[in-house]
């Protein structure tokens, strides 16, 4: 049970309805050419890059529902950001037919704007909380109730004058996604009927994924060109379709065409700083800095040194150099490999 000090607004809606969108799954070729509109998503499951394991479940799980006529279970998707939490989210309320209402955690401050979001909700809709684990202590606790048995249980007032109250909902969707599975409660997270961890892209899907918005953008490339975007994208859509964007603009400003060639690509990179294994500069500072120490390092005192969050390090950047061997965590700190080491001295000497 939850107690709210304020009583709630006389529209039951949230406080700052500037965080809360409104999507509607009927997404068609009108919707489509509205520039507000981001192309870079596709318009069905099927049409989705990737992550097939994840499909077939979702696909299992949205036959089974349309089936029984009853909304899907309650779904978390975690993983590094750009893979396509919120696109999932999104095809989801477009395979069931359904609104998706969306917003994310921090919008969420008060009580009263969790409440207000879920008495606003209509049989069969599908809720979207990004970044969920940042949810407060009160608001997951108001969602235990409303995931698992569809009602709200609110104690109006203080002291003397509280007063239980008792709100049944409709019966919904909670879609939730974070980057820190780890940081949401136990009894939220085991409230998630469905738990799916998304992977990092391979080449050959960021490859497909980069050819498919190049036709939507107007752009022609050619396989070699896309080959090497794919190869210094991290695994992460998001950031392979920043690379062509930008790419675009160097070829389309610079060099007046449309074609993206690989002599393009390598001119465009060189010229953001980003060599052929994808690393920009604070890549190379931060192994740079590790290079400089035989002995662990510690995330606080990189992040002190390079000017920059650590959250943002460990998150953001780690990973990629975590992944291509480069850096290894360990209890006392960050360590720099053979790899890293023997990467790191090879620019330094062309320096």
């Amino acid at each position: 049970m939850a107690i709210i000090s304020s009583s709630l607004d006389e529209s039951n809606s949230p406080r700052s309805r500037k965080e809360l969108k409104l999507v509607n799954s009927n997404f068609n070729i009108e919707v489509k050419n509205d520039k507000n509109v981001n192309l870079a998503r596709p318009t069905s499951l099927q049409e989705f890059v990737g992550q097939e394991q994840i499909k077939s479940v979702l696909r299992i799980a949205i036959d089974a529902s349309l089936f029984r006529r009853e909304p899907l279970e309650h779904i978390l998707f975690y993983g590094q950001p750009g893979l396509g939490k919120t696109t999932l989210a999104l095809l989801l309320a477009f395979e069931m037919n359904a609104k998706c209402r969306v917003t994310s955690a921090p919008s969420l401050e008060r009580p009263r704007d969790i409440v207000g979001l879920l008495l606003g909700l209509k049989e069969g809709d599908i809720l979207f909380i990004d970044e969920i684990h940042r949810l407060n202590k009160l608001a997951q606790e108001l969602l235990y109730s409303a995931m698992e048995d569809f009602r709200l249980d609110l104690t109006m007032g203080a002291n003397k004058g509280a007063r239980s109250r008792t709100i049944n909902l409709p019966k919904f969707t909670l879609i939730g996604a974070t980057t820190k599975l780890a940081s949401i409660s136990p009894p939220l997270r085991d409230r998630f009927g469905i738990c799916q961890k998304i992977e990092h892209y391979t080449s050959h899907e960021l490859q497909q994924i980069i050819l498919n918005f190049s036709k939507l953008i107007s752009i022609n490339i050619e396989n070699e060109a896309c080959e090497a975007l794919a190869k210094i994208s991290r695994g992460t859509p998001r950031i392979a379709l920043r690379l062509l964007r930008r790419v675009r603009d160097y070829a389309q400003v610079v060099k007046k065409t449309n074609r993206i060639s690989i002599e393009i690509v390598k001119k465009s990179l060189n010229f953001q700083k980003i060599d052929s294994r994808g690393l920009d500069n604070l890549d190379r500072d931060f192994l740079s800095f590790l290079n400089l120490n035989n002995n662990p390092t510690g995330l606080d005192s990189i992040a002190a040194r390079l000017g920059e969050d650590s959250s943002m390090l460990e998150f953001v950047v780690e990973p990629y150099l975590i992944q291509i061997g480069f850096i290894i965590r360990t209890p006392r700190g960050r360590v720099l490999t053979s790899l890293g080491r023997e990467y790191i001295n090879s620019k330094n000497e062309q320096n």
